[in-house]
């Protein structure tokens, strides 16, 4: 798939600003604070419609602005293709496809993919467990879009548990304890399918992650990523043990097996969940294990380790949805060239070639050899403004051929 062009209105700190990509690898240069990762973060919202910079819609309309906009134009195997968001601080938003207003996001998720990689990935291993699980949430719903309504599901009667779980904190009465074992069996349904979906992708990108951590480590050591759920025996502590049992395949993706326990860990759970007043089993409680040789990267891993460990994710990220989707994602890159050594700057760049469309943020170019440079096209971005570093070498870029399908 290839970007053709990207154009915002009223979006963070862009008033109107649009962008058309002649080359396979565009780098956007400039100080910080001028808008490069507010560009990458408007191709990544048309892949996944979030972002895990802001809390609200509000947050990407610019000051004394009621809406903002965002328009894309997408090459794919398929034929052309059109998308436009536009989000209002009220909140409500309106998403379109090839002109068309999207009533399911399933109708439009799906049409571009990307893969970003920013400074703050290394949170993926130092940060806490919900970083983790958006991480890993937002992966599934480019490979699979009908996950965002089993998430919101699930975060639906989630909401409904705790509000009634609350209530019996303070109120004991039959009435509120009766509706517990109907909602325990609905959040177990919906809790399932999250799980049995966040393992089977972890089980895909695994053995990708390994591939590129021994890649470009150059090193024996053994990268393990395994979904660590409130629903494994408690009894299982070792770290070699825990994925000796998640070899097994016996029950890890049986829907009334992991069902049965997740209903007999919420009955277990019953008084410490009516004192906290809250859910204290399920997905939303789960976590992702980042292991180097059985040992968890967060707490041993040296800062060289993490990063390679994050480096082999993302990668593995591009090789997964390649393989899914069947064509290759767009690859965006804020600001980690300077996070990253020589060795890992190189074998990055060696890998992405012209494979993979790739936009790049950076406030310097002395990461890039002329080759790389010749072959990119080079923007500049000063307050929210984007122009060419050189115009007339830009002509000499023709927009790549894509390929029949």
């Amino acid at each position: 798939m290839y970007l053709r062009s990207i154009s915002l209105r009223h979006f963070r700190n862009y008033h109107e600003q649009r962008v058309e990509f002649h080359a396979p690898k565009t780098i956007l240069v400039g100080n910080n604070a001028q808008g490069k990762s507010n560009l990458l973060e408007s191709v990544a919202f048309l892949a996944t419609l979030s972002s895990p910079r802001v809390s609200g819609d509000r947050d990407f309309v610019h000051n004394g602005e009621e809406m903002a906009q965002i328009d894309g134009e997408l090459d794919r195997l398929s034929g052309r293709s059109e998308l436009q968001a536009i989000l209002r601080r009220s909140g409500r938003r309106t998403i379109r496809a090839n002109g068309e207003t999207c009533r399911r996001q399933t109708d439009f998720l799906g049409t571009l993919n990307a893969v970003e990689f920013s400074c703050i990935d290394i949170d993926l291993v130092r940060g806490a467990p919900d970083y983790r699980r958006r991480w890993i949430d937002s992966l599934i719903i480019q490979l699979e879009p009908i996950y965002v309504y089993i998430l919101r599901e699930y975060g639906r009667i989630l909401k409904q548990r705790n509000a009634a779980l609350k209530q019996l904190k303070h109120d004991a009465s039959h009435a509120i304890a009766d509706t517990l074992p109907a909602l325990d069996y609905q959040l177990a349904t919906a809790g399932t399918k999250v799980i049995r979906r966040r393992r089977r992708a972890l089980d895909r990108l695994a053995p990708l992650a390994r591939h590129w951590h021994h890649a470009i480590g150059g090193e024996a050591e053994n990268l393990m990523i395994a979904y660590r759920s409130q629903l494994d025996p408690d009894d299982v502590s070792d770290p070699a043990s825990r994925q000796t049992q998640r070899d097994q395949p016996t029950d890890t993706d049986d829907p009334q097996a992991i069902q049965h326990v997740f209903l007999n860990r919420l009955r277990q759970n019953r008084s410490a969940e009516r004192a906290r007043g809250s859910t204290l089993i399920g997905p939303h409680r789960d976590d992702i294990e980042l292991m180097i040789d059985d040992r968890p990267a967060r707490h041993f891993g040296s800062q060289g380790q993490q990063r390679t460990l994050v480096l082999a994710t993302k990668l593995a990220e591009l090789q997964a949805i390649e393989t899914v989707v069947g064509e290759p994602p767009l690859l965006l890159l804020d600001d980690v060239l300077a996070e990253l050594d020589l060795t890992r700057q190189n074998h990055l760049l060696d890998v992405i070639e012209d494979r993979f469309q790739t936009l790049i943020t950076t406030t310097h170019l002395n990461a890039f050899d002329a080759q790389w440079l010749d072959r990119s096209q080079i923007l500049t971005v000063d307050r929210g403004s984007i122009i060419a570093d050189s115009p007339t070498t830009l002509h000499m870029y023709a927009t790549p051929e894509f390929p029949s399908s």
